[in-house]
Order: C-alpha cells, then structure tokens, then sequence
C-alpha cells in the first residue's frame, strides 16, 4: 500500500500548469489537498480585507474543482508548521509537495519546514511556478541583482523559451479522508457591515474565471493594449493582476498564450508581467523593502504629519476629481487603473508631503490584487526612493493627467456621480468653473463636492523643498 502524499497549496490554487500537484500525482500516490491559513503569518503585512475576500472565493472555487477530480480540499488554521506536521502525523503522508513563494517569512518557513520533514523520514519537494524566473536568477554582468528595470527585463526576454504549460490532470487520486475546517468558519468575507458588494459586482475568482479573462483578453483586447492603456475609462487593462497573485493562472500560461498576440501589444503587455517579476527579485534582494527605502537618503526625508489629508485621500474627497475617482474605485471594486495608481500614489507623497508607507498599507489593505512585492516596489518607485524610481521632482498634475487621459470625464462621472453634469471643460478643474455652469451641474464646491485641499503649485514648491534638504537644490 502507497503512503499518502500531501499537496500543499499556498498561491497556486489551480489545477492546470502546477508543477507540485503533477509531481504529486505523477509519484502515483494517493493525494491530500491542503491549504492552511496562518492567522498570524506575515506579522505587520497579514492578509488585507480585500485579499481576504477574494481568497474565501478562490479556495471555493478550487475545493470545487479538487472534489470534481477525486480529492476533496483539506482546510486547517493554524501555525503553518504546526498545521502541516499534525496533518503528516495523522494520515501517515510520506511526501509533501507545494509550490514555492517569496515573501521574505515564507522563504524562511519553507526552509524550516523542509528540514523539520527530513529529520522525520518525510520526503520534502517545493518547486517553482509563482514567477518566471526564481528569485537570484538572474543578476547583472558582475553577479548582483539587477536594480535597473530595462536590462532585467531585457535578460528575462531573452532567455530560452520555457517548455509549454502542463494541463491539470484528469483525475486524482484520494487519500485517507482528513478532518478538515468549514471555509465559512474562517471568516474571510465581511459581515456587517458588507463592504465587498462592489467586490462582487467586479470580479469572479477561481481558476475557470482567471483562463476566460486571458482568453477575452487575448480576443478583444490585446490588440489595442499599448493604445488604451492609459485611459481609465476604457476596458484596456488584463484585469489578471488577482488572479495572478493567487495563481489561478501561472505567468508561464500567460506569456505562452500571448504569443499570438501582434508583435507591439505583446511586447507592450509583456513587459507588465517582466515588472512584475522585477519586483519578486527586488523583494528577495531586499527583504527590507515593504519598510525600508532602498535610497537610504530618503530615511532622512521630512515627511509631513496631517491624519484629515489622509483620510480625504483614502475617502476621495481632495478636490481633485481624478485622484477622488481613482479612490473611490479601489474602495468600491477593489482595483485601481495602472495610470491612476500612480497619479493618486503621487498626489499623496508629493502633494500631501504624506510618508509613502502610509499610502502602501491603505492599498494592502484595499487591493484584492495586493501583493507585497508589488506594492511596495511601485510605492517607492513613485515616492522616488526605490529601484529605478521615477525622480522625485517629477510631479503628476492631476488636472493635467486628467485631461490628457480621460477629457470627455467619463471616468471620473462613473466614480463621482456628483460631478455627472458638470461641463468636461471644467470636469477636472470643477474650482475653475463659473458659477452658472456649477448651478446648472448642481454642485456646490464644499458641498456636493470639495475644493482642493491643496493648491497644485504650492504643494509641487513644499514638495520640492522638501526634496532640497536630502538632496540639495533639486532641478525645476
């Protein structure tokens, strides 16, 4: 009789191109699905409330998809290690497999837990499948991480094309029956009040919806992504970025079905996914990054103190109709357009004077597509104290940014509902216009909507003096 194996699923959930559940089933034994969720795991950065939501929808979806397949999905919570290891004692497991990730306490974990396995006679095999390339991979022409985007992203391209992504299997075998959690019990979903009705509204988590949104993407989209990327109004994003995260979908299934995609928007949608990987391989260099500045100069910027700024940004109410509608659709559907992440990332550390690490944890928090390296990678490289970050100086005028990439305002009237009438003239200055076309739109500036909480070139001069006492007198 085989001893049973355990699939340990952390953000792999699917079936299709997971290399630890073919190994796994390819081994012949008998299969014990398992995922487990670490309350405590991850210290100042456990899950957000929108990961949250989305992962009680994704593990349904795949608890559903494993029972069609013959082994149904064991839930534990716990202490990831503890869990793990009560769940080998009690089936008799004599293998664990699961799929590696790179957040700096899983690296760690995983390397304890695998030693832990060994010592008890229990074969231990992780294997790659979150990113295209492992973290430490690939590394400049003097042996070190790549802090540039361009060159990483150009070695990535150019290495040989990986072989073609497996399917999932046909059928699994199951293991001993496993006492197992009620998702429900976890807790994951908000009760009262419920705050992810727009969540609902937005996304379908799971495997099956993860591969129909890359193949009406692949259809109707990536044609004109390099066109329509940067106009918020339009459906030219993947909207994949979740499922990513989660691995619902592999970045290897997403770079070989892009392949027949024309030349210029493949390069173009690419490139987001080389980003992202740009990030994971940051994160693992500095395993500081989601706290620390990676320009250590910028430990020393004098960042400004003002909660009711803060809470205005988060609420979308700074007067700035396209940063309150970039706002205003990540709390409502959990997402944000790429552009608008980062005009309002900008308006907060640049406008505001307010400490990127604020703005990164309210977008943890809000993000259903939050991801550590991700995130804190994107916010230093807008605050301009990352890898390959925008200069400091360099400064979004969001009236400016508004006209160019959304001027008819059919954004910001989706987001801003107050705002619906008002003259596109004036949709993204509303303070500029006269006060006939404010009656006729019905909007009461410091009423129905408010005025500017700051003025732009005031806020572009404290920002750049700010600038001046880490730097010097920083260029116009």
């Amino acid at each position: 009789m085989i001893a049973p194996a355990i699939v340990w699923f952390q953000r792999d959930l699917r079936l299709a191109d997971n290399p630890a559940l073919s190994a796994a089933v390819a081994s012949g034994a008998p299969l014990i699905p398992l995922f487990i969720l670490d309350e405590a795991e991850g210290g100042d950065w456990r899950l957000g409330g929108a990961a949250r939501w989305w992962l009680h929808e994704s593990l349904a979806a795949l608890s559903g998809a494993l029972e069609r397949h013959g082994a149904p999905l064991t839930l534990r919570r716990g202490e990831t290690a503890a869990a793990l290891m009560r769940l080998v004692e009690e089936t008799g497991a004599a293998a664990v497999y699961w799929s590696r990730v790179h957040e700096p306490w899983t690296t760690e974990r995983d390397a304890r837990i695998e030693t832990t396995l060994r010592q008890r006679g229990v074969a231990a095999r992780s294997f790659a499948g979150a990113l295209l390339a492992e973290p430490g991979s690939i590394r400049n022409a003097e042996g070190r991480p790549f802090r540039v985007f361009t060159p990483f992203w150009r070695a990535l391209a150019e290495r040989p094309q990986p072989a073609p992504p497996s399917p999932a299997p046909k059928r699994l075998r199951a293991g001993p029956a496993a006492a197992s959690d009620r998702l429900e019990t976890w807790r994951l979903q908000p009760k009262t009040p419920d705050w992810a009705e727009g969540l609902r509204e937005s996304w379908r988590p799971g495997e099956t919806a993860a591969r129909r949104r890359l193949d009406d993407f692949l259809k109707d989209g990536i044609g004109a992504y390099d066109r329509l990327r940067d106009f918020p109004a339009e459906d030219g994003a993947s909207r994949l970025s979740p499922h990513l995260h989660w691995g619902e979908i592999s970045p290897l299934q997403i770079w070989r079905a892009a392949a027949v995609a024309p030349a210029e928007a493949r390069r173009a949608f690419l490139r987001e996914l080389g980003w992202r990987e740009f990030c994971a391989h940051l994160l693992a260099a500095h395993p500081d990054m989601p706290d620390a500045p990676l320009d250590p100069a910028f430990a020393r910027f004098p960042w400004a103190s003002d909660a009711r700024a803060f809470t205005a940004w988060t609420r979308g109410e700074t007067g700035y109709p396209l940063v309150d509608a970039a706002m205003r659709q990540l709390w409502r559907t959990g997402f944000m357009h790429n552009r608008l992440r980062m005009v309002a990332a900008s308006f907060l550390v640049k406008h505001l004077l307010l400490p990127w690490r604020e703005g990164e944890r309210w977008f943890w928090d809000t993000l259903v597509d939050a991801d550590l390296a991700n995130n804190s990678g994107n916010w230093q490289w807008v605050a301009g104290c990352g890898a390959d970050a925008a200069p400091y100086f360099r400064i979004f005028n969001p009236v400016l940014q508004g006209e160019k990439f959304d001027a008819e305002g059919t954004f910001v009237r989706r987001f801003i509902p107050e705002l619906a009438r008002l003259d596109a003239k004036y949709i993204h200055k509303p303070w500029a216009a006269p006060e006939r076309a404010l009656r006729e739109a019905d909007v009461a500036l410091g009423e129905t909507y408010p005025r500017p909480i700051v003025d732009h070139m005031a806020a572009r001069r404290r920002a750049l003096a700010a600038l001046a006492t880490i730097r010097g007198r920083p260029p116009l």
